[in-house]
């Protein structure tokens, strides 16, 4: 099967879209697939793990404010021209457009692409565009053959935006890829956080409780990403022994940190719906603390300490405790636990994601 991926967001930035889009590509064709991603970029591209020819590069970004955070979209005409052109030549069976109502080339491959389109939704929480473009949102949507979410608050989001019925088929992790990463050295008990450093993150937070745990529990504290909190952040908790701030780090240096680190912390306030970073922590083997979201609360379940977001008391409380267990190699950091956290994680491969949408493709190629 010939498939088409749309990708609204800049491939240039990290985000949980964008590494859903490249996954699901990489373990289509693992299938024997012939999947094409379709996004803006903002520079040369490297480590997408695709052939030369399999990435289309529809223009450069702007950042828009969404949902709390910014959304790197292809706004100009001539992004929605290369998009249907190369759907037009591409003789591709389906097209599979993630967040499917961003502004960008979407609208124009839902109105102009010749192929069946399904529609995977990543949203959680209200969205302004979806409130500004009222009924042309709704209609866009309709013309969806199949509508997609990655959770129950997900599909909530999209289904009070939008009405329709929508499938839930989470999200998907490459688990061999955190797996068998090379663990990154460390010395004593290692907290990773890795997020876009603004507010509705928790990194703020996260520091707070950091500087809070008691002496008794000395720990290292990596800090991976960017965004624009990070100066102010930086200055009020500088750089120390105890607390390294990584910046943008590539996809093989953040497996082998997650690989090396005792514990992942997911700090984030709101605006959740899913959590991959959650599944790659517990692939990696490292232990889990997260802030009590419904998104977060799904995928992890039982595997994760779930503190009220915002909660800097609460966070240094279960600090404190994953740091004794890594200590000791007990707890939530003992080996059988975090082999369990391993097959929970399993649940959510990428392969078995890409097997799932290949059926939603024959459905919707079959008419």
């Amino acid at each position: 099967m010939r498939v088409a991926i749309l990708c609204p967001y800049s491939l240039s930035r990290p985000g949980g879209v964008q590494g859903q889009v490249l996954g699901l590509a990489r373990a289509l064709r693992t299938l024997g697939h012939d999947a094409t991603v379709l996004a803006p970029a903002d520079g040369p591209l490297v480590d997408t793990g695709l052939p030369p020819g399999a990435v289309v590069v529809l223009g450069r970004s702007l950042a828009l404010p969404a949902n709390g955070s910014v959304a790197p979209v292809a706004l100009g005409p001539g992004a929605s021209w290369r998009a249907v052109r190369a759907l037009r030549r591409g003789d591709f069976d389906v097209l599979h457009l993630h967040e499917p109502l961003a502004p960008g080339p979407s609208y124009a491959c839902l109105v102009a692409a010749p192929q069946p389109r399904v529609g995977t939704f990543h949203r959680a929480g209200g969205s302004a565009f979806y409130r500004a473009l009222g009924p042309l949102a709704r209609w866009a949507a309709n013309r969806l053959a199949v509508r997609c979410a990655v959770s129950a608050e997900a599909e909530a989001t999209a289904s009070e935006a939008l009405g329709g019925e929508y499938l839930v088929v989470g999200n998907g992790v490459e688990l061999d890829r955190y797996a068998d990463a090379p663990p990154w050295p460390t010395e004593g008990p290692t907290i990773l956080f890795i997020g876009r450093h603004e507010d509705r993150k928790g990194l703020a937070v996260l520091l707070q409780a950091f500087e809070d745990l008691p002496p008794d529990h000395p720990a290292t504290l990596w800090i991976a990403g960017d965004g624009p909190e990070r100066d102010v952040l930086e200055r009020r908790h500088p750089a120390g022994p105890t607390r390294q701030w990584l910046g943008r780090i590539p996809d093989d240096e953040l497996a082998s940190r997650l690989r090396g680190a005792d514990i992942l912390c997911a700090p984030s306030l709101r605006g959740e719906s899913f959590g991959v970073i959650l599944l790659e922590a517990m692939a990696a083997g490292a232990a889990l603390v997260a802030s009590d979201l419904p998104g977060y609360a799904a995928v992890a379940g039982d595997h994760a300490l779930l503190v009220p977001p915002g909660d800097t008391a609460a966070l240094t409380a279960a600090l404190a405790d994953l740091i004794a267990d890594a200590s000791a190699g007990t707890g939530r950091c003992s080996s059988e636990a975090l082999e369990a956290a391993l097959d929970h994680a399993g649940r959510w491969s990428m392969t078995a994601l890409a097997e799932r949408y290949v059926e939603i493709y024959a459905q919707v190629v079959a008419g």
